[in-house]
Order: C-alpha cells, then structure tokens, then sequence
C-alpha cells in the first residue's frame, strides 16, 4: 500500500494526515470475463460493467424472462446450488442472470421476474446490447436462437466463475444435482 502526500507529492510508509491511500487493484488474467469493456443494466435500471461482479465467485447462467421451459429449470438448479451451499459460504457467492433476450426483457420485466421468482437480493439479473449479449455468450459456450413465435431454443448452462472472473466450472443440463458446483464453489480460494 502508498500512500501520497498531498504537502509533499511524493510517497512515504507513513500516512502523513493530509494523505490519499490508493489501491493497487489486482490484475485480471487474460482469461478473466470481467476484460471485456461492456456495459449491462440491471433489473433496477442501473448501469455495471462486469469487473463490478470481481472479488467474489458467481455462479453465472444465461436466459430470458420469457421462457416457458428450460429458463425456469436453470433458475431452479441455481437456487438449488444456493441452498447447498452452508451459510458461511452463501453470502459470499453471488447469482448472475444474464439475459439474451435484449429486445423484451426490459430492467421493468427483469423486475417482474426477480419478484415472481422470489429471487434476493444477492442475485444480479442483467440485459445488455445485442453484440455485447454475442460476445458473453461465446465466450460462456452459449447457443441460442430466436424461432418465429419469440422464444429462443438455447444451450442450459450454468458457469462458475472465480473472483477473477475466470471460468473454474460448467454444469451442463437441466435437474442436475448441486454436489459438484458446490464442490468446486467450497474449492475456490476465499475472497
């Protein structure tokens, strides 16, 4: 840690009284999600750039309000690994819906879905632009399409990302058992 001094301008191990400490932030890997310069908006209308997520692990799906299938099963297995997890451990590990549906699923609909799912507040539930929706998804292993009727036929996945950002686990598929992802979730380093 340095400390900068505003009387003198440079740096000292003591923290003179008029001083600014500054933070040298960790580096993110090349690896690491949060690199990727885009901006999400949440269910409260509120502006995040995804290195706001670092410093703790996220388990991490993608989906769409909408759906009348396979969504409500992902959010299902997510509460599920929520629920596995003990206590401690819990409120140190945070839930991402990522929403691929750009054009419906407005910060109001995410709203309405948080409240019908009865999701808390430690979920983070965010819709972002088309090319930025693209880009997260490919780098997740996501497929999804749009048919003519508005829904989207898509891959079920749910990721765990480390507190870098980095993907450290997939569970792959819908009904699956919680024991590995809270396996690998109690494996990670604390934050």
């Amino acid at each position: 840690m340095v400390f900068i001094g505003c009387s003198t301008g440079g740096t000292s191990r003591t923290r003179p009284c008029c001083a600014k400490e500054l933070t040298v932030a960790t580096p993110l890997s090349d690896r690491s999600l949060y690199q990727i310069d885009s901006s999400w908006t949440t269910d409260a209308g509120t502006t995040l750039k995804l290195p706001s997520l670092a410093g703790r692990p996220q388990v991490v799906t993608m989906f769409f309000a909408h759906c009348e299938y396979a969504c409500p099963v992902l959010v299902h297995d997510m509460k599920k690994v929520e629920a596995a997890l003990p206590a401690s451990l819990r409120t140190n590990v945070g839930f991402v819906l990522i929403s691929f549906d750009s054009e419906r699923d407005t910060p109001a609909a995410l709203t309405t879905y948080r409240k019908n799912h009865e999701l808390p507040p430690n979920w983070t539930l965010i819709r972002g632009a088309p090319d930025d929706v693209l880009e997260l998804a490919a780098l997740l292993g996501v497929k999804f399409k749009k048919d003519a009727r508005g829904q989207f036929a898509h891959s079920n996945i749910l990721t765990l990302l480390n507190a870098g950002g980095e993907v450290t686990h997939q569970q792959v598929g819908l009904n699956q058992s919680p024991e590995e992802t809270v396996k690998q979730i109690r494996q990670l380093p604390a934050p």
